[in-house]
């Protein structure tokens, strides 16, 4: 048996935009059903989502068959979580709250074998490995395994740059909202300052030769981002596209209670 290559960290290092979906609504079953809708992309979210280790399991598995690549986003990055998310079949992690390098370099350890990291083996047990039954799995694992950190803090944005040199970091994704927060304009990541944060960010993260991401369902300024050199752009939220479109189908036939989605400057 031959090991699943990462078909989207290959994407990234050659430099083609990966289009992605943000997934919130924690189950298997509508994970698959999005899996088929044209997607490069699905992030799994144990950040903000209620996903914990088998919930993550069971959407990895129901997209499996699909041709779309799922990011896992644990909710830290814990070195045991991450060796248990990695078990499960998880090739790609988008890990927040970055905002030093040495917490880049230790997410990138936590993510291959001895010698060049830290991961556990424990193969035998290990959707990752089919049990043992890909040929060499311990020797390939590593070049499969696509690290994606996220800079969402003004801290994090003083070592951008450090952070970005990190060997074994494939891509920085920076977080709008967070961002917005950290630089003083909570719930505004519309603002001119943190706008420009963004686009400055991103231009060194290309500059860098790395991949730069973002999620942005702001169809403008994702096309925007697009333009700059970003390579992973998730550009909407399964729970935003659901609650949007049913509070538009209710306003259509109950509009005297009609209700509104969002806010004024909503990105997701």
């Amino acid at each position: 048996m031959q090991i699943p290559i990462n078909t989207f960290k290959q994407a990234l290092h050659q430099g083609e935009p990966q289009i992605g979906l943000w997934l919130g609504l924690a189950d298997p079953y509508a994970a698959e059903a999005l899996a088929g809708t044209g997607f490069d992309w699905l992030l799994i979210d144990g950040e903000h989502a209620p996903n914990d280790l088998r919930q993550t399991l069971a959407q990895l598995q129901a997209v499996a068959p699909y041709p779309v690549h799922p990011v896992v986003r644990p909710v830290a990055g814990d070195t045991a979580l991450i060796k248990q998310l990695l078990d499960i079949g998880a090739q790609t992690l988008l890990v927040p709250m970055v905002e030093t390098a040495e917490q880049a370099r230790q997410i990138v350890q936590a993510t291959r074998y001895p010698p060049a990291g830290i991961r556990g083996v424990g193969s035998s047990l290990a959707r990752s490995s089919r049990w043992n039954q890909i040929d060499n799995y311990l020797q390939q694992a590593d070049e499969q395994i696509c690290v994606l950190v996220q800079v969402e803090t003004k801290k994090g944005l003083e070592n951008l740059q450090e952070i970005t040199d990190i060997e074994g970091v494939d891509g920085v994704f920076f977080g709008p909202l967070d961002l917005s927060a950290s630089l003083g304009y909570l719930g505004n990541p519309m603002h001119p300052i943190v706008q420009e944060a963004i686009v400055n960010g991103i231009k060194m993260v290309c500059q860098s030769g790395k991949a730069a991401g973002i999620l942005m369902s702001d169809r403008t300024l994702a096309r925007q981002y697009l333009e700059l050199g970003a390579r992973f752009v998730a550009v909407g939220v399964d729970t935003s596209l659901l609650v949007n479109a049913a509070t538009e189908l209710a306003n259509a036939f109950k509009p005297d209670t009609a209700s509104t989605t969002g806010k004024d400057g909503s990105i997701y």
